[in-house]
């Protein structure tokens, strides 16, 4: 039922409404589109000489403040909008004036004015983005200074960098985004991988990829070369630890082809000192990622790891840091044997108790719990409180670890099954 008539304020109000709903639907647009594309992208359609991509590539450079000029638009677009709508509705429906302006911006306006262009502009993000740049551009110049103001008011509320350097993507987002592109076809399965690979590189430390002391090939000082010769044949390593009394005593670096030169001249009974190179240390809590320039940088393809007390904790190959990234590197005379398997039974039979518990629960979708130590056989041993013996078993929230195996101290083979966790009983 109409309550009043339909007069020219009215008229003038909802021609108001509709423009303001046009200029929210462009904004939509605007945000999806700047936030998007990525700087290179920019870069690349400016280097095709398109119209307006100079625009983007400076909205792009500058995306802290012209999101947030873009947000503040926005908001008040819609809130002028909104107001306006519930005036009108108000005015010719009288008391159902509510119920129709709520249904208008529900339903109407969030359609015309957020989905539908919000939808094109991921389809069609590079035109979305040259479309909207003059906007964009007339926004961060009219209101910068209004955005900048409640940037400093957010920044009171939440103490550190707040919005500044906003709005912030989480490295979970980028991998649930990688996700989204593989299932879409966008990139393949290997590029995700490799992609996700790349970003939990950066958290890795030098501890979680070592060769622990106890797998470590190593001689001492006045091994002669002869018998290092032999060793390394039959281990199929190329570079070797050298020690003076014990492992926590690394002295030097010796590789196999100078062995066997030395071998070749002649010089059988030479000590492996006479040919040991400089060692190369590092913290076992030392960021792979900055390991790998370190050692790009120095040209060496090994390192030592110490721990907090000095002492040896393993070591660090080139192989190592590029098998964090790509996986594992095989050669023809490796020896494929999984590090763990999943049996018919569905439950995960663990052949190697070295292996990262982050990495088993990435390849085989558990959720085994992280602590204090990083291998499997460190939380058997975490859990026990002893060294484990052949048949003890492990309960940690919702598995149960088995051990089948166990060389001298060391967890061998563990097998892990899923149990329901147990009811509390209720008197």
């Amino acid at each position: 039922m109409i309550a009043a008539e339909f007069g020219t304020g009215e008229a003038v109000m909802i021609a108001t409404v509709l423009v303001l709903i046009m200029l929210s639907a462009l904004i939509a647009a605007a945000e999806t589109a700047i936030t998007r594309i990525s700087r290179s992208r920019a870069a690349s359609l400016a280097d095709q000489g398109l119209k307006r991509a100079d625009m983007v590539v400076k909205i792009i450079g500058n995306f802290e403040r012209s999101l947030n000029a873009v947000y503040f638009v926005a908001l008040a677009l819609q809130t002028v909008q909104a107001a306006l709508t519930g005036v009108v509705a108000a005015r010719l429906f009288g008391t159902w004036g509510v119920v129709v302006a709520t249904v208008i911006n529900v339903l109407i306006v969030f359609i015309i004015a957020e989905a539908a262009p919000k939808t094109w502009a991921l389809q069609n993000t590079d035109r979305a983005a040259l479309a909207t740049a003059p906007l964009v551009v007339l926004c961060g110049r009219l209101f910068r200074h209004v955005a900048d103001a409640l940037i400093v008011v957010t920044n009171v509320i939440l103490p550190g960098k707040g919005l500044v350097q906003g709005p912030f993507v989480t490295e979970e987002e980028l991998i649930a985004l990688m996700g989204e592109a593989a299932e879409a076809s966008v990139i393949e399965e290997e590029e995700r991988d490799l992609i996700e690979s790349i970003i939990d590189f950066g958290d890795t430390v030098a501890r979680e990829i070592m060769v622990p002391r106890t797998d470590m090939v190593s001689f001492e000082v006045d091994y002669q070369v002869a018998d290092c010769v032999e060793i390394a044949i039959l281990n199929g390593l190329s570079r070797f630890p050298v020690y003076h009394e014990n492992v926590d005593d690394i002295v030097g670096i010796v590789y196999a082809k100078d062995l066997m030169r030395a071998e070749r001249d002649k010089r059988q009974t030479d000590t492996v000192e006479s040919l040991m190179r400089v060692p190369h240390f590092v913290p076992e809590t030392k960021r792979v990622a900055e390991l790998l320039r370190e050692m790009q940088a120095r040209k060496t393809h090994i390192a030592i790891v110490v721990d907090e007390y000095g002492g040896t904790a393993g070591l660090v190959t080139m192989e190592d840091l590029l098998e964090e990234l790509v996986g594992d590197i095989a050669d023809e005379f490796d020896q494929e044997v999984p590090a763990a398997e999943t049996l018919p039974s569905g439950e995960v039979l663990v052949h190697d108790a070295s292996i990262n518990v982050d990495d088993l629960n990435d390849q085989f979708e558990l959720s085994l719990p992280e602590g204090d130590w990083d291998s499997v056989g460190g939380l058997v041993f975490s859990q026990l409180g002893r060294v484990p013996a052949v048949g003890d078993v492990v309960e940690v929230e919702g598995y149960e670890l088995s051990v089948h195996s166990v060389d001298g101290r060391r967890v061998g083979t563990v097998q892990i099954r899923a149990v329901e966790p147990a009811e509390a009983s209720v008197e």
